[in-house]
């Protein structure tokens, strides 16, 4: 088996000079697409392949799916891996003409752009606003430090403790400090409820 092969679709992409989503030319708009949820990165290839066929490079800067890089905790080990934060959606950065919303619309699993009421194929497609665009890069660019975690734990939450002193332990989430990547848990030691802090790694939510 090849080495492109035994990748998984969580490991990240070496960012290229053009995906660094900084930089836009005045003609160039950002478009959102909406598209069978599950399909996006299939869309991606398939209209990252038909923008080179088609000659349509100076029409189609970009085509983008909103990932943010999350840490997810199995088995006590934190991964890094790519995150949709807007599913059933690319972004397509396009000098948009009646050619390019054709060519865009006709690809397989496209079902329309983003207008100003809604996903309706009849609507005319709108760009984002520069405020959507900001909000968009800074969660595409954002750093490793500032990244969250994909583990959504409340107050009340039962979890398991999985490793270290109080491996098997049983309790209740107390409170939860997602920027340290921390929990306080209230577990019962020698019979009496004591609270006791936790790595993320440290726990696992029961069901």
């Amino acid at each position: 088996m090849s080495d492109d092969k035994k990748k998984s679709d969580d490991v990240l992409p070496e960012k290229s000079s053009s995906t660094e989503y900084t930089e836009d030319n005045d003609r160039f708009k950002w478009y959102a697409v909406r598209i069978i949820s599950g399909h996006e990165k299939k869309v991606k290839i398939y209209l990252d392949n038909e923008i080179k066929n088609e000659g349509m490079e100076d029409k189609i800067k970009e085509v983008i799916i909103p990932y943010e890089k999350v840490y997810e905790i199995k088995s006590g080990k934190k991964k890094i891996k790519n995150k949709n934060f807007l599913p059933g959606y690319i972004i397509v950065v396009a000098d948009l003409d009646e050619a390019v919303k054709h060519f865009i619309n006709s690809i397989p699993s496209i079902l329309n752009m983003v207008g100003p009421k809604g996903t309706s194929a009849k609507v005319e497609p709108v760009a984002l606003s520069p405020e959507e665009v900001a909000r968009l890069k800074i969660k595409l660019n954002q750093d490793m430090n500032e990244q969250k975690v994909d583990f959504v734990l409340c107050e009340g939450d039962p979890v398991k403790v999985t490793s270290g002193p109080f491996n098997n332990f049983s309790g209740n989430v107390l409170e939860v400090n997602n920027d340290k990547m921390k929990v306080k848990v209230m577990v019962s030691i020698f019979g009496r409820k004591t609270p006791i802090e936790l790595d993320f790694t440290e726990i696992e939510k029961e069901k």
